[in-house]
């Protein structure tokens, strides 16, 4: 089984890998999601497995609102069904947690050209928008609603539209569970 499904799966449902857990795994839409990108993501050429995998992938996406594209790092979380888009330029980092209504997208012009840059244990929040060649530090909190087209160092909380930093070292304590460097292999 593939490290990074190991790693979603061990966020939803904790404990050592098991087809149980993976089947206790598959009832929930945001990982279920993501383990066929996984799948979809690891077929090396394009044949009849790709063809079934892309055609489940998309169902998924019109079934559940999903349009994720991004490169995205192990243990990545759902948090719940609802639409959530973010752009095939945008990468985000290791146990990372995304709850309906997040926008994480590229600008096509301005100062902040691109697309975002997401850090490691990043939770963000209902309806949040993340936008531009920025960069999101690691253990930063978005909170639900904020608009955020400006970087965010490490260990902060943003909050607002506009967005306001405000630091903090526990900025996700408490908000990100079963992360995966915890699993003791």
């Amino acid at each position: 089984m593939n490290d990074f499904i190991r790693a979603d799966l061990y966020r939803y449902v904790p404990g050592p890998f098991s087809i149980k857990n993976l089947f206790i795994g598959l009832r929930s839409q945001g990982f279920r999601y993501m383990f066929f990108k996984r799948k979809l993501e690891a077929c090396k050429r394009k044949g009849i497995r790709w063809l079934l995998l892309k055609i489940v992938l998309r169902h998924y996406t019109y079934k559940y609102g999903f349009q994720i594209g991004a490169k995205i790092g192990r243990g990545f979380y759902i948090g719940h069904f609802g639409t959530i888009v973010i752009s095939s330029e945008a990468v985000i980092g290791e146990n990372c947690n995304v709850a309906s209504g997040v926008t994480i997208g590229v600008t096509r012009r301005g100062k902040e050209k691109g697309a975002p840059v997401v850090g490691n244990n990043v939770w963000i929040g209902t309806n949040a928008v993340i936008v531009g060649g920025i960069k999101i530090g690691n253990n930063v909190l978005v909170a639900p609603g904020a608009f955020v087209n400006f970087s965010v160092p490490d260990n902060s909380i943003v909050i607002g539209n506009p967005g306001i930093i405000k630091p903090s070292v526990e900025a996700t304590y408490g908000y990100i569970n079963n992360q995966w460097h915890d699993n003791p292999k």
